[in-house]
């Protein structure tokens, strides 16, 4: 969950508006493929133990964001109603203003190549960064050892959701990150689902069936493609920071809530 500065809507030197564009395809998961982990977050209270790990503190993360990420704190994380619940709150932690929550399953489920399927309704307001990513299990440096970023959203940008991945040859700090980007208008007053098919070849994103990131192994460098190795599952949802606090955090939306009703991750028969 990195900065990113492209979306899907750019404006180049000629002033002229370039779009990406969307293809449909079937929001079914494959026949051939099997459940291999889920939460389908049907509990009350805490978040399952075993399945999840938290990030805690209030450093920024590398982005600059302004919250404390909490642990074991139903006010910011909590099973409710069928739904994983991460609260951003507008209250002072330590040196921070606002409290939030990271979830992971870095140490207690990693997978290499399948699908990954998120259904999810997301905060609404200037200053919120919900996301669902991944990263390597053997993380060393980023971004050399690869980030795939299946949603990201900023409240600046109400409806744009992107997807992206981050390598040592393509990121942005070199101005070379592959990123796309949907409009979805209802994302916040929805529930959709967001999902990633990883294969050896490429890796997939879509919304709802409706294709609109793709990145390929091409290269068959690590550079460019590290994807090849286990992958850890994370669910947060940050205030402002680089990218998603660019035009500042309203105070009057707190607290802002992000819902997950299931993750579920699937591979090959």
């Amino acid at each position: 969950m990195k900065i990113k500065f492209r979306n899907i809507i750019q404006l180049c030197t000629t002033g002229l508006f370039v779009f990406s564009f969307v293809s449909c395809v079937s929001n079914k998961t494959d026949a051939r493929k099997k459940l291999v982990w889920s939460d389908e977050f049907n509990g009350k209270g805490l978040p399952d133990s075993l399945k999840w790990n938290y990030d805690v503190g209030g450093d920024g993360y590398g982005n600059n964001e302004d919250q404390f990420y909490t642990k074991n704190r139903l006010e910011n994380a909590r099973m409710e109603g069928g739904n994983l619940v991460i609260e951003a709150r507008k209250e002072t932690w330590g040196k921070n203003a606002y409290t939030s929550a990271r979830l992971l399953t870095k140490g207690k489920f990693s997978f290499q190549y399948g699908t990954v399927e998120v259904r999810a309704k997301l905060p609404k307001g200037r200053g919120t960064w919900p996301a669902i990513w991944m990263m390597s299990e053997n993380m060393k440096e980023w971004p050399d050892d690869g980030e795939l970023d299946i949603m990201e959203h900023v409240g600046f940008h109400q409806g744009y959701v992107h997807a992206s991945v981050h390598t040592k040859k393509y990121n942005h700090i070199q101005g070379t990150q592959k990123t796309d980007t949907l409009m979805m208008k209802d994302v916040s007053e929805k529930f959709h689902v967001y999902k990633a098919n990883w294969t050896p070849e490429k890796i997939e994103v879509f919304i709802d069936g409706q294709k609109f990131f793709t990145y390929e192994n091409k290269e068959k460098t690590y550079e460019a493609w590290p994807f090849d190795q286990p992958y850890f599952l994370i669910l947060n949802l940050a205030v402002g920071g680089f990218w998603g606090g660019k035009e500042g955090i309203d105070d009057r939306i707190f607290p802002q809530k992000y819902y997950i009703d299931y993750v579920r991750v699937y591979q090959n028969k």
